[in-house]
């Protein structure tokens, strides 16, 4: 059963069944509290186990967690990747034809988005090295291959992140976007004149996701507009984590073809 406080899509998208989760509504305990989805972090096995079972439940199909590496690969999913011990080859973004097989990435201030068509759905982990290597750009293609739709056919929506507010980065960031390091504003990068040693920046991962979503040709892009850091009661945060000091857990953003 889906819970009140979980994230849901603004779109009009009836043949799709979406969904992000936040802290609630698990079994974990102590940092990892109470939904923690990831395997990696410490967090008891069989906590995961039913949280993951949860979820399952709740989006009405089998979810494929992927083996993500920050990178730009996309996978089509296939029954095979759902059955016990399956080992799919690492990638950063999933689409699923088959109402049985649902997309599931997992974040911590990382972006979720998600991708709804008449024939297909999709998700993508968008962190900014994923995101300037054009991870969604290559989930739309593989979309509009698989299924034979436009991108402006394509609806997307972008899952909660860390905000620009928060989410302070260096040059190498800005560079992987193709943006000159000048100590001011830059577009969806404000300088942080005040800060010691190198030069910072505060990056807008929903304004970089969202011109890389127009500039595939999608017209249809909602959501946005949380900041995992600034609300740790609510969503984990990688980041917030460091600061802490404390092991976290993981959400994940889950979509499947009714």
């Amino acid at each position: 059963m889906e819970l009140h406080d979980w994230l849901r899509p603004d779109w009009t998208a009836p043949q799709a069944h979406a969904f992000m989760t936040t802290r609630a509504g698990g079994v974990s305990k102590d940092g990892f509290h109470s939904l923690n989805l990831g395997r990696s972090v410490g967090d008891t096995p069989s906590a995961v186990a039913e949280n993951r079972r949860r979820v399952a439940a709740a989006i009405g199909a089998t979810p494929v967690f992927l083996k993500q590496v920050h990178g730009n690969k996309v996978l089509t999913l296939e029954p095979a990747y759902a059955t016990p011990g399956a080992d799919p080859e690492p990638a950063d973004a999933s689409i699923s034809l088959d109402p049985t097989l649902a997309c599931a990435v997992m974040v911590a201030d990382c972006l979720p988005v998600l991708f709804a068509t008449a024939r297909g759905v999709g998700a993508a982990h968008a962190g900014w090295r994923g995101l300037s290597s054009g991870v969604l750009e290559n989930t739309v293609q593989v979309l509009c291959e698989t299924t034979g739709c436009d991108p402006d056919q394509i609806q997307a929506w972008m899952g909660a992140s860390i905000g620009p507010q928060a989410f302070e980065v260096g040059a190498d960031v800005l560079q992987a976007f193709g943006v000159e390091p000048q100590p001011r504003d830059q577009p969806l990068f404000r300088f942080q004149p005040n800060t010691a040693g190198e030069p910072r920046w505060r990056a807008d991962l929903y304004g970089l996701a969202r011109q890389r979503l127009t500039q595939a040709g999608l017209r249809q892009v909602y959501g946005g507009g949380w900041c995992t850091f600034s609300e740790p009661s609510r969503f984990f945060s990688y980041r917030h984590e460091q600061v802490d000091g404390r092991p976290g857990g993981r959400m994940a953003a889950v979509i499947r073809l009714r």
